[in-house]
């Protein structure tokens, strides 16, 4: 048996049990590959984040979901720096944090008496998805009608690959039921990874694009809360297949998480 302390902050909402729940271990170098994958997998969050010492940055950060390890995690990345702040352990406004994706700069600031946090992902890449449209939609529930026929089903990362999927309108999101055992044969360029269903209709006005993210089958859960490396893809994406000409730098607000009770 080993004891070990866990922090559990809710990522992308102030509002308890709202958000994306995230275990933060503080002290990760107190364990081994093989125990943090034990532990993730009794948290069960879609991710659990180690703090370990780095010779190339502040410090490193290693993600596990209940499954496997991942390169990169948004939303564990904001547990962890705020749980490291509000220990004492972290007094710098910037600094930098190893990840199997790379040394990514990380600032914080107070604004209106919150804590901002400001993540830079990975450099931001896309691969086209050749396999079929109507499986995949069948995947997630949904039929190949429902999906947005302007605009391009790709693969994409800013650290971790996701399938962005555009759909038409806001109303198929409640209707989607995804079978995650099903993606490998539909993803057949990339068997493991997620999915990401994006729309431009949303729920509030002063947002730009809505989305629910449901998980490669590897991972051992079925949908992420509100997903921030996927969020890091949508804005990427909007630049690169949606709107070219937008100024960067540029605010795009993701909303996610309220089909399943966990707006953020």
């Amino acid at each position: 048996m080993v004891k070990v302390s866990i922090k559990h902050i809710d990522a992308f909402s102030s509002i308890p049990e709202k958000g994306n729940p995230a275990g933060v271990v503080l002290n990760g170098e107190d364990y081994t590959e093989k125990q943090m994958l034990t532990i993730a997998a009794a948290v069960g969050f879609n991710e659990t984040a180690f703090v370990v010492p780095s010779n190339v940055a502040d410090f490193r950060i290693r993600y596990f979901t209940p499954g496997h390890e991942n390169n990169l995690c948004g939303h564990a990345t904001m547990g962890t720096v705020y749980a490291l702040r509000m220990n004492g352990l972290l007094e710098k406004p910037a600094f930098t944090i190893e990840t199997n994706a790379g040394i990514l700069p990380i600032q914080i600031h107070e604004e209106n008496n919150q804590l901002l946090i400001t993540m830079q992902h990975a450099k931001p890449q896309f691969q086209s998805f050749g396999g079929s449209k109507s499986d995949l939609a069948a995947s997630i529930g949904l039929r190949e009608e429902d999906l947005h026929p302007e605009y391009p089903i790709v693969y994409g990362s800013t650290g971790i690959w996701t399938l962005i999927v555009p759909i038409k309108e806001l109303s198929s999101f409640s209707k989607m039921a995804p079978n995650t055992k099903e993606f490998p044969k539909v993803l057949l360029e990339m068997p493991k990874t997620s999915v990401h269903p994006i729309c431009f209709e949303v729920r509030d006005f002063e947002n730009a694009m809505h989305a629910r993210h449901f998980s490669s089958p590897y991972s051992g859960t079925i949908e992420d809360a509100i997903t921030g490396t996927a969020s890091g893809v949508m804005g990427a994406y909007y630049k690169k297949y949606v709107n070219k000409d937008i100024r960067l730098p540029a605010t795009l607000i993701v909303e996610q998480g309220h089909e399943i009770n966990k707006d953020g």
